[in-house]
């Protein structure tokens, strides 16, 4: 159940808006940065070495110089070679005169100048100083005079865009973002769990849940804070505070849901199973690691830690925030209505167009870097326009849980780089290239399945009358693809950012930002422009705050793991590689079931592998088989992280319980149907290379 919007949203969402257009630039700096200094070294020559900075005076004196060589004695006429005497007089052969010698036992003249003797001037030294020193003011005063105003100008706005490029304080936006997201979410109780609650009990117990968490997080950092002061060396001393007053507003927001719970309709009997599936997973996380943390090792700031390495690398976090950002935009604008037009003239049976869509999904899949980023960032549209074209309600369910999963092995998911860099074993090139033929598997495994649930005759229409329908229900959409390219080619040339893994989450929502103003132009009807972004950020921030706790509570998980020894007790030679991969097939399932996949292969890159290796498991083949147990995992109850992800977007639509049917298969078959392929392939690609 959520929370009708009160006086805290529009405040919520005009700072989150203004969090998430901080991170795109700040995500930007770096690049804008090298093109803004290039721009003026075009325009100046010279720009970057002599004009960014006011010339520093030199620190010496030309006229200082010019009266201490004027003390230089005058240089007498040099004789001409030959016509001097070489011995001028003096004997050649005789003795050189003894010097006298020091008389030890002479009295000392009382009147004798004690001063030493002054230094010689080195006039030649003076000479080279002198013109050294008129040098550096002639090149101050030509700097000086270049220094004009437009160049003057044009420096601030450089210097400011710099700034950006040298922003210290990501962690702390992160941080931000994240609570704000959580207070979001937390407010409007929609926080991931396997089961809403749909009465008092249910919801009592999910917030006394939500409540500990919240204090068990407090506590850690506060903790934490008290450890950092007593160090010499403080790490970011801010962000304790700032994670420990997030925790308490979202402590006290538990507490006054429990004081004024709303009002349910459903009287059913209360159940154990449900009460506990109503507790988010997020807090199921935090609270297990507080019972390890605080009762088992005795570490009060342990979570605090693992809070700190969850915001080690902000990028990629923030990026995530980002994507989703640029999801809801998307969902605001026309756009996917019209793509969904072109195809429609194909007549495709509902199943097909589910396969496609699920295929065409892989690509922005790819440059998300997790499935159940795109789950969120794209499942309400893509159920929303299966259900139009008349795809039956489990298909269209099935195909958004799976709409991310295709994706995940192909370049340049983040996932798979992440998999290199830790894991000197296996390069991108070879991930990649081997991503291409699961990504073909696992394509054609669900075009199979589609194909046997499709309940429709498959006619396609003559060549003509498809491309010629298509070609009309794309005139709409020119525009709006001619501004994303402009978007990209502006990006691309004159902001020196092309798409990669690594800017893709900076390069979208300017293009969705784009898009959604050209979209709502001169809107009659529906939200206008500020209302469409201001939906888009307060809606954003909800599935923000919802996923990014989930994915800090899962890097706590992983500390317990790691730090309770648990992977250290199973033995690395399991006789046989065949037998090695049974376990570890098992195994990479139930951590895809419990774990973000960022977490999981780092968890896995520290432990499990070494079993795969010490087996005689090739690393490339060991990592598919990981990335394609992860998505089975994402997939699979009880958990099912994607499904839970794509209620989270749809809404009530989502729930299959009130759609009625007719057998077993038919009442799951949003549910089984996505884990028969994915687990086939899983199969193929984990048993397959060992038989060859």
């Amino acid at each position: 159940m959520k929370t009708a919007p009160g006086i805290f949203d529009p405040l919520i969402t005009v700072a989150t808006f203004l969090l998430l257009l901080l991170a795109l630039l700040v995500g930007l700096g770096p690049n804008m940065s090298t093109v803004a200094v290039q721009l003026g070294e075009t325009a100046w020559p010279g720009y970057a070495a002599e004009l960014r900075t006011d010339p520093e005076e030199p620190d010496c004196t030309v006229a200082e110089l010019d009266k201490r060589l004027a003390e230089c004695p005058t240089q007498a006429t040099a004789p001409q070679p030959g016509s001097e005497d070489p011995f001028d007089g003096e004997d050649p052969f005789a003795d050189p005169a003894p010097k006298p010698e020091p008389d030890p036992f002479a009295e000392p003249d009382p009147f004798a100048d004690d001063a030493p003797a002054e230094p010689k001037v080195n006039c030649t030294a003076l000479k080279s100083l002198r013109d050294q020193c008129a040098t550096r003011w002639a090149q101050h005063d030509a700097a000086t005079q270049r220094l004009t105003a437009p160049v003057r100008a044009y420096r601030s706005v450089e210097q400011l865009v710099s700034s950006l490029a040298r922003f210290p304080l990501h962690k702390h936006l992160l941080v931000l973002l994240v609570l704000l997201g959580g207070l979001q979410t937390t407010r409007h109780r929609s926080h991931i769990a396997l089961h809403n609650p749909t009465n008092i009990a249910e919801h009592r117990i999910s917030q006394l849940a939500q409540l500990l968490a919240h204090l068990a997080w407090l506590l850690s950092c506060f903790a934490d804070w008290q450890v950092q002061q007593g160090s010499a060396e403080v790490d970011n001393p801010a962000l304790p505070v700032i994670w420990g007053i997030g925790f308490l507003m979202l402590a006290g927001t538990n507490a006054v849901h429990l004081a004024k719970p709303p009002v349910f309709t459903d009287s059913s009997r209360v159940s154990p199973a449900r009460l506990l599936m109503a507790v988010p997973l997020y807090a199921w996380m935090a609270l297990i690691g507080a019972v390890w943390f605080q009762l088992v090792e005795a570490n009060p700031s342990g979570q605090a830690i693992f809070l700190h390495k969850f915001v080690q690398i902000p990028s990629i976090y923030v990026g995530i925030g980002l994507y989703i950002w640029a999801g809801m935009m998307l969902a605001r604008t026309a756009m996917a209505r019209m793509v969904f037009q072109v195809l429609v003239p194909w007549k495709l049976p509902p199943n097909l167009l589910a396969w496609l869509v699920v295929v065409l999904a892989a690509l922005p899949t790819a440059y998300s870097g997790a499935s159940g980023i795109f789950v969120i960032a794209a499942g309400a549209v893509i159920f929303e326009q299966l259900r139009e074209y008349g795809a039956r309600p489990r298909i269209a369910l099935a195909a958004t849980a799976m709409s991310g999963s295709l994706g995940v092995v192909l370049r340049p998911c983040l996932v798979v780089v992440l998999v290199a860099v830790l894991n000197k074993e296996v390069t991108t090139d070879a991930l990649f290239g081997w991503g291409h033929v699961v990504f073909a598997l696992t394509a054609g495994l669900f075009l199979i399945a589609m194909l046997v649930r499709n309940d429709q005759p498959l006619r396609l229409p003559p060549l003509g009358e498809g491309f010629s329908g298509s070609g009309r229900a794309l005139r709409p959409l020119l525009p709006y693809l001619g501004i994303g390219l402009l978007i990209v080619l502006i990006y691309r040339y004159a902001l020196g950012t092309p798409i990669t893994e690594h800017t893709a989450a900076f390069v979208l929502p300017g293009v969705l930002l784009a898009l959604t103003l050209w979209d709502r132009r001169g809107a009659t009807e529906g939200p206008s422009t500020w209302g469409a972004l201001s939906g888009a950020t307060s809606e954003g921030a909800h599935h923000i705050g919802a996923l990014l706790f989930v994915m800090a509570g899962s890097v706590g998980i992983g500390g317990v793991v790691e730090r309770s020894e648990v992977m250290g007790l199973l033995p690395e030679d399991l006789g046989s590689p065949f037998t090695a991969m049974c376990f570890l097939v098992v195994v990479m399932v139930l951590v895809g079931m419990t774990m973000d996949a960022l977490g999981a292969v780092i968890l896995v890159s520290v432990t499990l592998k070494h079993v795969a290796l010490a087996n005689g498991i090739d690393p490339v083949h060991f990592w598919m088989m990981v990335l394609c147990a992860f998505e089975l995992g994402y997939l699979t109850p009880p958990v099912a992280l994607n499904h839970l992800l794509a209620h989270q977007v749809i809404g009530e639509a989502a729930d299959m319980s009130k759609v009625p049917a007719g057998s077993w298969f038919e009442r799951h078959e949003h549910i089984v149907l996505p884990m028969a392929v994915m687990g086939t392939a899983l199969l193929l690609v984990a048993f397959v290379p060992l038989m060859v």
